[in-house]
């Protein structure tokens, strides 16, 4: 059995009301159903609203009662500063709950209320609620971190296990199509060919996998540094030139010099990458593709990539990002691809606190906007090590 203890904020403006309920708190102890684990609680209170404010976003409490007529602002306004700050469970204290207040409270994100005045049992059995759900919500995030761990190993062996094999029989075929030469052997050529594109395949396959159980599993170790975006969108525009070209698909680049963010290199080469990786691969022969990079504020760039390609139906567009979904359709039949380009896309640019949109018109194209907020800081993480 093990002891969790929970912070409780208390924000009210009598001094009577804030010492009771650390008492009635002090000693109190929660057991959840069907686990072992014990449940205590450290209080804090504050007078004011602006105090409250201040305090939230530092302390990080876990349950807030907050009274909603305090000397300087309402519990909404507290509620109203201190949104995304917080992922705390609202308990609004009210001697006069009207149902506009009950409302607006609810879509700041309340949990519960409490009438003054109340009894302190009344006070541990609403706390005892709110506990509950804190306790499971964490419960529920640990056994998800630990399946995403799970599925980070054996990727990472699944990975080890193909990366050889692949490389040696991609290598085979290389070596048969340049020495097995004749007429005789001429028409081994297109099984060569077929073979050699399927095994690239598979080893894409396996990269991106590893790539998207690095980022699920918060292993993968991040660089962060002043990024040239410029420089960056032009090596990834030479990274696809080859593809394009075997398609007669012309790039347009666009990013003023001196264009730069605070980003993981690798990070950017891959949204980048993915980006114009589909561009092309889903294009038209003799079709375009444009990547436009500008500032979209102070700490944000945003990235444009258009085509001109067979484009997307709107129930299409609706699956896009989720793994392991292929686009199937008339026009995609022959085209190769692991359905996970996009998912990875999304995950990156939610690091960046970002987001990404995608309009298009079936038979005519299809625009990719994505924007990225500098990297806030470098983070730490422990990269698997592969052999």
């Amino acid at each position: 059995m093990s002891v969790h203890e929970l912070k409780v904020l208390v924000v009210d403006d009598e001094e009577g009301m804030r010492s009771g309920a650390e008492r009635s708190l002090a000693s109190f102890r929660v057991h959840p159903e069907d686990f072992s684990d014990t449940v205590g609680f450290e209080v804090r209170s504050e007078a004011t609203g602006a105090g409250a404010a201040a305090l939230i976003p530092e302390w990080r409490p876990d349950i807030i009662l907050l009274d909603y007529k305090l000397p300087d602002m309402t519990g909404i306004d507290v509620l109203a500063r201190t949104e995304g700050k917080h992922d705390a469970q609202i308990i609004m204290i009210t001697a006069f709950a009207s149902l506009e207040v009950a409302v607006a409270a609810t879509k700041r994100g309340a949990f519960d209320f409490l009438a003054k005045p109340f009894t302190p049992e009344e006070l541990r059995e609403i706390v005892q609620k709110a506990a509950r759900h804190v306790y499971l919500r964490r419960k529920a995030r640990k056994l998800e971190e630990e399946k995403r761990q799970v599925r980070f190993e054996f990727i990472s062996v699944l990975a080890h296990e193909l990366k050889s094999p692949l490389a040696a029989v991609e290598g085979y075929l290389h070596i048969m199509k340049e020495r097995l030469k004749g007429p005789d052997l001429k028409a081994y050529d297109p099984m060569l060919d077929r073979s050699v594109a399927r095994i690239c395949g598979m080893r894409k396959l396996v990269l991106d996998m590893l790539d998207l159980t690095r980022l699920e599993s918060g292993r993968k170790k991040r660089v962060i540094e002043r990024v040239d975006l410029a420089r960056a969108a032009a090596m990834a525009v030479d990274a696809v030139s080859v593809r394009a070209a075997e398609k007669n698909v012309s790039i347009a680049l666009r990013a003023p010099a001196g264009l730069a963010m605070t980003a993981d290199p690798g990070e950017l080469d891959m949204v980048l990458s993915n980006l114009l990786t589909n561009a092309v691969k889903y294009n038209k022969p003799g079709g375009r593709v444009e990547l436009e990079l500008s500032r979209a504020g102070e700490r944000t760039v945003l990235v444009r990539c258009s085509d001109t390609g067979i484009g997307m139906t709107e129930a299409e567009r609706s699956r896009l990002f989720g793994e392991f979904v292929r686009i199937k359709n008339e026009r995609t039949r022959g085209i190769e691809g692991s359905g996970l380009g996009l998912s990875i896309l999304k995950r990156l640019v939610s690091l960046y606190g970002g987001k990404v949109s995608v309009s298009s018109s079936y038979g005519e194209g299809s625009c990719f906007e994505v924007t990225l907020n500098d990297a806030e800081a470098p983070v730490e993480a422990v990269e698997a090590g592969e052999n």
